[in-house]
């Protein structure tokens, strides 16, 4: 049986809401300022680098043991993931074209329906722009066979560990360079878009997987050291600056608390349950949301200071939640259809 991590909801509740307050900020013209608006909202913006190691951990969870012990095919495993992804996924990046009609467009709706964008060089996809972290996380479902071949033990998940860190630097440090790609700021290309830099967070998240009995009773026994060691690295984050070292510091001491979290509270709770079972839709959706609410010019609404920020984000955070649950239902009830007038088909070829 598959243990559940009841906070794990809760993380990734968090991490969407932070992920929203910072594209609002980014995308608007907001008179605010100081260190919550100047540093800390804008941080957020790492936080999709938690959400490739929640990845890491969470597949490792649904699937490592059942590859291991050959209890599923490749074929059923890749059939699983489309099937989560793709109905939704191709549902709005139809809308995002309706709205915005153009030939570039229909290119890259197609390269989003494959869903192997992540495998271009540069994706630099405007269509559902933020599908860039989706596109990175499905080639590491692509690869995930692979990937429990290096977890196969703690030894070689190590090696990986380390191969992944020494990719992530080499990348930044000379293959994302002017000799091997043609200049950055005119082809707009984020070293964040590439499977190799960011392997390092997918790896730590299976490597914590593989310790993560010894990981749960430490985070449950020393509870108080796991907060200060969350706190320390938040502290290092803002003082040292925005690195690799910082953010996989901060993003695995978060999981490592997340995993001790099972009695009611902050991550352990309704409201955070349910934003973070739809994580997933409400990042793909919110900057249509926030798209829709500049057309009907109600960004600033209030002005262009704190109020005009925080409605936008309340705006943003309640329209995505009821688009999400409206689209799923809506998806539900056609999948529904579907399977019903496959079964009757069935079952009138038989009789």
């Amino acid at each position: 049986m598959i243990k559940r991590y009841e906070g794990i909801d809760g993380l990734k509740a968090y991490a969407i809401l932070g992920i929203i307050l910072m594209h609002v900020l980014a995308n608007g013209r907001y008179a605010v300022e100081g260190f919550v608006f100047e540093q800390l909202i804008p941080s957020f913006t790492n936080f999709v680098f938690l959400f490739m190691m929640v990845s890491g951990f969470g597949m490792c969870c649904g699937y490592y043991q059942k590859f291991k012990n050959k209890t599923i095919g490749i074929g059923e495993f890749y059939t699983r993931r489309y099937m989560k992804i793709w109905p939704y996924f191709a549902f709005l990046c139809t809308l995002d074209f309706v709205i915005s009609p153009s030939k570039e467009a229909i290119y890259e709706v197609f390269a989003n329906l494959t869903l192997c964008q992540g495998l271009l060089p540069n994706m630099n996809i405007s269509v559902i722009g933020v599908s860039w972290t989706l596109a990175v996380i499905f080639v590491f479902y692509l690869l995930f066979p692979f990937i429990c071949f290096l977890l196969k033990n703690r030894k070689t998940a190590w090696l990986a560990l380390v191969c992944s860190a020494i990719y992530n630097f080499v990348c930044s440090s000379y293959f994302f360079d002017a000799h091997h790609i043609a200049d950055q700021a005119v082809v707009n290309f984020s070293a964040r878009t590439n499977i190799l830099y960011c392997a390092v967070y997918f790896m730590s998240g299976g490597l914590i997987y593989l310790y993560r009995k010894e990981l749960f009773e430490f985070a449950i026994k020393y509870k108080f050291i796991a907060i200060l060691v969350l706190l320390g690295t938040i502290v290092a984050y803002f003082v040292i600056g925005a690195s690799t070292t910082t953010i996989l510091a901060f993003c695995a001491a978060a999981l490592i608390y997340t995993l001790g979290s099972k009695s009611r509270g902050v991550l352990v709770n309704p409201v955070a349950k349910f934003l973070g079972g739809v994580s997933f839709e409400i990042y793909l959706c919110h900057m249509v949301i926030y798209r829709a609410l500049e057309k009907l010019h109600l960004v600033y609404l209030f002005g262009d200071g704190l109020l005009a920020y925080i409605f936008t984000v309340l705006a943003v955070i309640l329209g995505s939640v009821v688009f999400s649950i409206c689209s799923k239902w809506f998806l539900n009830k056609i999948e529904a259809l579907i399977v019903n007038r496959r079964m009757k088909s069935c079952l009138k070829r038989k009789s």
